[in-house]
């Protein structure tokens, strides 16, 4: 993973004077570097690189500290984009120098860069899915659909380009469906995606966080396929400019410092966290949650795993595919170094480390913490007897451990208890393989798991 820095770009970026997003000499022998970051703020697995670590305020702490040891005022330009795609361009502009994004943007960047010759390099990660749980396939409320396979000859609403629509591609293909042929994609940015759908214009939407639990939440949308079910890693992370950060690696250095502070701070504070984010995007807190949360779909931790590599490249023939990219070495896009400064001697151990296994939990008004179960039907059980304060329930997926909604899953009951799963193809599987399962409404399954 790691890059050598040839010499030649060594001293080309000594050379380089400082203005622009690098900063600009001032008089006395004392300059201004000024550092820009590119964001996604409802793109909520990239808040410790973005909204949260804006709202801690941990990189600027970390730079006013190397200031006053160096002699240098930093200062940050915080940009906020609907997409990693704009993030790429102002990155190849040289007008952002640090980004986040998904992993099908990342990509975009990697290849975008390397073509225009200010290359880019992924060098940490904010959060990810090892099963590919952070991407989910939509579908109205009343739909009649309830597997995948019934999308033939069908308007699907997609990002094209971005891990959603990767998550559809290969999700279409395992179906037996072609998604050139078979379904008639609509490119569409996520919000008018949704739009789209509850107009009736589109049959179903593939998304990314944190569209697909909003609409669910709201009542808006269903779900009609879990993208866990590909069980193939999917992860946002931070691309930096490979120009700004040899000109100044003390400033991602201190990015990175302050990512593994918002990091810790979601770890140890997740309500607190998604509160903050919440305020911050207008999502309700309840949604942030389900992604974000202590059992959250999604998995906080910057180090560079190599099983996300892994993922990364198998998802270069996706994009090379839909004619996006063409080749990508994405070893040499990832570049570790950084990361393993910022996080010292445990990284090793971290970047072995996976997610715990997920567990449910129940969100008690003006509770500081949720209370985590074992089982979904001990969630329930306290959830009817504390009906009056609840907030929201949360229950993982029965094979893929992907959290959602209780009141907003399919549930199951057979001879071992309840069970709770996101899409209505799953639980069918699930009852088919089990003689004597059946499917039950939430209001029955809370009233069995409150009389058992």
């Amino acid at each position: 993973m790691k890059r050598t820095t040839t010499a030649g770009l060594a001293a080309a970026a000594l050379l380089l004077p400082l203005t622009g997003c690098g900063g600009d000499a001032q008089a006395g022998g004392s300059a201004t570097v000024t550092v820009t970051v590119g964001y996604q703020s409802k793109t909520i697995n990239t808040v410790t690189a973005g909204i949260l670590l804006r709202s801690l305020g941990a990189f600027e702490r970390e730079l006013a500290a190397r200031g006053e040891k160096d002699g240098v005022t930093y200062k940050v330009k915080w940009e906020d984009y609907a997409t990693g795609a704009p993030i790429t361009a102002q990155m190849t502009a040289g007008k952002v120098d640090i980004g986040s994004m998904g992993d099908f943007p990342l990509l975009l960047n990697a290849a975008r860069g390397k073509q225009l010759g200010r290359p880019t390099h992924l060098v940490s990660v904010t959060g990810y899915n090892l099963r590919g749980g952070l991407n989910t396939v939509m579908t109205t409320p009343d739909s009649k659909l309830t597997d995948l396979g019934e999308l033939r000859g069908k308007k699907v609403s997609t990002s094209i380009g971005s891990a959603a629509d990767g998550t559809l591609v290969r999700a279409l293909q395992r179906s037996g469906l072609d998604p050139a042929k078979d379904v008639h994609k609509v490119n569409q940015q996520p919000a008018v995606g949704a739009s789209a759908l509850g107009a009736g214009s589109v049959d179903a939407l593939s998304q990314f966080v944190a569209w697909p639990g909003l609409l669910a939440f709201q009542g808006k949308a269903k779900a009609l396929y879990d993208g866990a079910e590909l069980d193939l890693a999917t992860f946002h992370g931070v691309t930096a400019r490979q120009d700004f950060t040899e000109k100044h690696p003390t400033v991602l250095d201190a990015f990175l410092k302050a990512q593994l502070t918002a990091t810790a701070y979601l770890r140890e504070h997740p309500v607190q966290a998604a509160e903050k984010v919440a305020a911050a995007t207008g999502l309700p807190a309840e949604v942030v949650y389900l992604y974000n949360g202590a059992h959250g779909i999604a998995t906080f931790d910057p180090t560079l795993k190599p099983r996300l590599v892994d993922a990364l490249k198998q998802d270069v023939p996706v994009l090379k595919t839909a004619k996006l990219v063409g080749d990508v070495d994405v070893d040499a896009f990832v570049d570790d170094r950084f990361v393993k400064k910022a996080y010292g001697a445990d990284y090793g151990r971290q970047s072995a480390a996976t997610a715990p296994a997920p567990r449910s939990e129940v969100w008690l008004k003006g509770a500081q913490k949720t209370d985590t179960f074992d089982t979904p039907a001990l969630a329930l059980r306290f959830a009817a007897a504390h009906r009056d304060t609840v907030r929201a329930v949360y229950v993982p997926d029965a094979t893929t451990g992907t959290s959602w909604f209780a009141d907003r899953a399919v549930w199951v009951r057979d001879g071992q208890g309840l069970r709770a799963f996101v899409t209505p193809s799953v639980a069918a599987r699930y009852v088919t393989a089990h003689p004597g399962a059946s499917t039950l409404a939430y209001a029955t399954a809370l009233a069995a798991a409150a009389a058992s």
